[in-house]
């Protein structure tokens, strides 16, 4: 689950509660459509995944009227503030830096573990790891003391530089490396889950609140009959569930 660490302060400019007037509003979901399985396009350039599925019936049982939009991942929270959409749902790891700047809705997966990926046997403590740029898997690797953060603005970039000999193994959520270990035989999951985070929300403009609510209380409804727990069984096998 990718958790992404502000770099700079965002102002939370006056991009207005989605539903102020009374009058009904497609509300825009921001992605960034390149984090399998969570969110990524499809062969007809459509949004698809886990996040896709999820976001799509909460719209419903919120009684919305939802749009996709894909974003950066790099600016994917300032542009949320300044109104370019009104939802942040991208596997963002509900944390208090970012909740400085932007409010949550409850969480809708458990926290799930990051796993380092590489060629063999590496020591963390002294190696050279690779991590998208704006997570808390890079932030992680910041604060270890002794292993030497190289980033990168895209996942696959991170790959690449194990691949290529530019770092020696990568940190990432276990979800998204698991498949490339899979079907890869140069690289492997190494050594022991690390875990980040605290859980997957949404992210929402502090002005918002009554959004808020509303897809609270459709994650609550989910929850409540099962079937969040099913598409983080279909989507994330050996996730946690609820």
């Amino acid at each position: 689950m990718k958790k992404l660490i502000l770099s700079a302060a965002a102002l939370a400019l006056s991009a207005g509660l989605a539903f102020a007037d009374g009058h009904a509003k497609t509300i825009r979901l921001g992605t960034e459509g390149a984090y399998p399985p969570y969110n990524f396009l499809d062969d007809n350039g459509q949004v698809a995944g886990f996040e896709r599925e999820v976001g799509d019936e909460l719209c419903k049982r919120a009684e919305l009227t939802c749009e996709w939009v894909t974003n950066e991942w790099d600016s994917i929270i300032p542009n949320l503030v300044s109104g370019n959409y009104d939802v942040i749902i991208a596997g963002m790891s509900i944390t208090a830096e970012r909740d400085e700047v932007i409010d949550f809705s409850d969480p809708y997966t458990q926290p799930d573990p990051s796993a380092y990926l590489a060629m063999g046997d590496f020591d963390p403590a002294s190696a050279v790891i690779a991590a998208q740029s704006g997570t808390i898997q890079a932030s992680h690797i910041a604060s270890m003391g002794g292993a030497t953060l190289v980033e990168f603005a895209t996942p696959e970039e991170t790959i690449a530089a194990v691949k290529n000999g530019e770092a020696d193994a990568v940190l990432a959520d276990k979800a998204f490396l698991e498949p490339i270990a899979e079907a890869e035989a140069d690289l492997m999951l190494v050594g022991e889950d690390v875990l980040l985070g605290g859980g997957i929300g949404l992210g929402i403009r502090e002005s918002d609140g009554e959004l808020r609510e509303k897809f609270n209380a459709a994650i609550q409804s989910m929850k409540d009959d099962g079937s969040l727990n099913a598409l983080i069984e279909k989507h994330l096998p050996g996730s946690a569930t609820f």
